[in-house]
């Protein structure tokens, strides 16, 4: 624990000296502090490669924070940069999700009333994370934003390959937002406006981050509305995409066939072993996504313990 503790405060010190210096900077004159803001927001927009390697879910929880805030902070100062408004969005919406939507699922049955403030604050992450990628891909084509609203299925055509990662995190924070969002009408009647971002993202690159954007789907088509056929065959194609593009190492794909699927149909035996397999994923195999492996192998680890709430077994 102390080492962590050791850890945490280097990080932020080391967030701490680089706004520091982005003041001393900023105080230097217009063309320097142009340069430098662009600088920054360029090394900030890749940020996200360190945190997705990490070994240390705990390290990044703590360290996370401060570099969401030094984002904001730069893009103050140079707010149309494409690429941190697409990190900004990444980096908000799976805060959200691994470090305060969770805790609160697993918080929830000791104290209801801290797990709804926690889902509370989730669903302001998301919906900052959302503005934040709208605003990207509102810098990427303008206009795109009123259009969108108007014309989902219209205004997402303009978008291009290279759009996919603003696409997919827009809709990922923006889906995320609306499922903690059950009281409130006006933002489910956006749901065409997500609809149309991820399936633009899917049609242009279903590859995207070994197939994230299809696992997205697998849980996203099981309460699609106004789709013909079985959404359960829709959902398991899109799980079985994401484990062809992922070589079979997508722990996401599996917790969410598991939670979106087994549990509806209460297979719990399929149940079990979809989330024995992401249990069964070596982090270390894929670097690049070490940290969601991780975080979604501790998901797996609390349904498991739900096991006898979430299936009406029998002896």
């Amino acid at each position: 624990m102390r080492l962590i503790q050791d850890r945490n405060e280097t990080a932020k010190g080391q967030w701490l000296l680089c706004l520091g210096l982005l003041a001393w900077i900023a105080g230097s004159g217009c063309s320097i502090n142009h340069f430098a803001m662009n600088k920054a927001a360029d090394a900030l927009a890749h940020s996200g490669t360190t945190f997705s390697r990490d070994d240390d879910p705990a390290l990044v929880a703590a360290a996370a924070p401060f570099s969401l805030k030094l984002m904001e902070s730069i893009l103050e100062e140079n707010p149309r940069h494409v690429g941190l408004l697409t990190a900004a969005s990444s980096g908000f919406t799976q805060y959200a999700y691994a470090f305060v939507q969770e805790e609160a699922d697993e918080v929830e049955p000791k104290d209801f009333a801290a797990a709804e403030a926690m889902r509370v604050r989730a669903r302001r992450l998301y919906l900052r994370a959302q503005r934040y990628g709208s605003r990207g891909l509102e810098a990427k084509h303008p206009g795109f934003t009123k259009a969108l609203l108007a014309n989902p299925k219209t205004a997402v055509l303009v978008a291009r390959k290279e759009d996919v990662p603003l696409l997919y995190w827009t809709a990922a924070a923006w889906a995320s937002a609306i499922s903690l969002s059950k009281d409130n009408p006006d933002l489910i009647a956006q749901v065409p406006q997500i609809e149309a971002l991820i399936d633009r993202a899917l049609a242009l690159d279903e590859s995207y981050a070994d197939g994230s954007i299809h696992s997205f789907l697998i849980s996203y088509e099981m309460s699609r509305q106004g789709m013909k056929g079985d959404p359960v065959a829709r959902a398991r194609k899109h799980f079985e995409r994401a484990l062809e593009l992922s070589h079979g190492n997508n722990a996401g794909a599996m917790v969410a066939l598991a939670e979106s699927v087994t549990i509806q149909k209460q297979d719990v035996k399929e149940f079990e072993s979809l989330l024995n397999q992401a249990l069964a994923i070596d982090p270390d195999k894929n670097p690049d996504t070490r940290l969601v492996t991780l975080v979604m192998q501790r998901r797996a680890r609390w349904l498991l313990s739900r096991k006898t709430e979430l299936f009406l077994l029998t002896q």
